[in-house]
């Protein structure tokens, strides 16, 4: 994803919906249904039963939580082939433009909205309120709040160290700070953070990933980034480990053109032990993953990771992650958008296996929503893994339960 420094900010125009806002805004009006037990009629031998001694007395049986929420099964089943794949989609919005960025969620009952660049107005006296209130359903609203060169509302709240410059700090601290920075975002509306970056790198501070990465150790990286998830976690912000299987080694900048990767084999042994480490212990519905456009010798071939359907099943089947992986930026980034429109872009990433399509510039949705749709109904995108997708969407939201 296309990030800025100290004298460049990146245009980029694309949750857990956390606490108890989501909750309220999901499950009003919603009760639970009980149903009232059978008579009971004693035997007429039957004698009543002693109360126990004192020091004979049972323990309490402890009381299993109930989760309120409606299935993610049922919640998909209650939206229009449309709206799936519209919940599938996280869009680029003008963070200058709140009125324009509550009419594009009204409009096309997008899943989430991504703020790129420089502007703060849609982060300020409450304006993504509307937003929300634009939304069929509760918005992922995302930013990339990494640290260092690559943050969002440091103009707002004060700047946060890059992830090399965390890793010189103990992984408390850099907890303590992730949890702080997910109560501001939180507080301004942000519900997802497109971060921590689990990249492995040795790359010079400026380079693409360089300071983004906390080191070239895989066992510092997992340390540092479980930091920094566990105190967005402790926030009510949903993190995003990224950019999977690995750019920190990479030849170049996809956001300029194709880049390539050492072969798999190598990321194995190296860039992809992070996830290997957090991806278990963490939990589907607690983190995401997003893809990279990366060109990674012995697993893609024409087309770049977040493209090419092995990159998926890597990440499904020897990894085994079940919650949502979403796709790095289509729209503003040359590795995919140099060769081919977003529509195009779209529908080959959901076809491949990302559950969630993302984009950074501001883009009429509705041309690409009816690319999906003929697609949906000419079984190019199976009905059946577009509902699983869109599960995975609403339970990294905490708008559902997953059974």
């Amino acid at each position: 994803m296309r990030f800025r420094d100290s004298s460049t900010r990146r245009r980029r125009a694309v949750s857990t919906v956390a606490g108890g806002l989501v909750l309220g805004a999901l499950l009003s009006g919603v009760g639970v249904a009980t149903g009232a037990s059978p008579d009971v009629v004693p035997s007429a031998r039957a004698e009543p039963a002693a109360a126990p001694a004192p020091d004979a007395a049972q323990p309490a049986t402890p009381e299993v939580p109930v989760d309120p929420r409606p299935t993610c099964a049922s919640s998909v089943a209650a939206l229009s082939p449309r709206d799936r794949l519209a919940q599938r989609l996280m869009v680029g919005v003008d963070a200058a433009d709140p009125a324009g960025a509550a009419a594009i969620v009204r409009q096309n009952h997008v899943g989430g909205i991504f703020l790129g660049g420089s502007a703060t107005a849609l982060l300020q006296n409450k304006k993504l309120d509307a937003v929300q209130a634009a939304a069929n359903l509760p918005v992922a609203v995302a930013v990339d709040e990494e640290g260092g060169r690559v943050q969002r509302i440091d103009a707002l709240d004060g700047g946060l160290p890059s992830a090399r410059a965390m890793a010189k700090k103990t992984p408390e601290q850099v907890r303590a700070l992730a949890s702080q920075r997910g109560k501001q975002l939180l507080a301004r509306g942000v519900t997802w953070d497109l971060a921590p970056s689990v990249d492995v790198s040795d790359q010079p501070a400026n380079a693409v990933i360089g300071d983004r990465s906390f080191s070239n150790d895989p066992a510092v990286v997992t340390t540092y980034a479980r930091a920094f998830e566990e105190g967005l976690h402790e926030a009510g912000v949903h993190g995003v480990l990224k950019h999977f299987p690995g750019h920190g080694h990479s030849s170049g900048d996809s956001h300029e053109g194709r880049v390539s990767t050492p072969p798999l084999a190598q990321l194995r042994a190296s860039d992809l032990k992070p996830y290997a480490d957090l991806l278990g212990p963490l939990g589907p519905q607690r983190v995401s993953v997003m893809v990279g456009h990366l060109d990674v010798p012995g697993l893609t071939d024409a087309l770049p990771s977040s493209l090419t359907p092995a990159t998926y099943r890597l990440l499904r089947g020897d990894y085994g992650f079940d919650g949502l992986v979403m796709t790095d930026d289509l729209g503003a980034m040359k590795a995919v958008s140099a060769t081919l429109a977003l529509p195009q872009a779209t529908l080959a990433a959901l076809q491949a296996g990302a559950d969630m399509a993302l984009w950074s510039n501001v883009e009429p949705v509705a041309p690409i929503l009816n690319t999906l749709e003929v697609a949906l109904t000419d079984g190019r995108i199976p009905a059946a893994d577009n509902d699983r997708a869109v599960e995975r969407v609403l339970a990294a939201k905490g708008l559902c339960r997953r059974t």
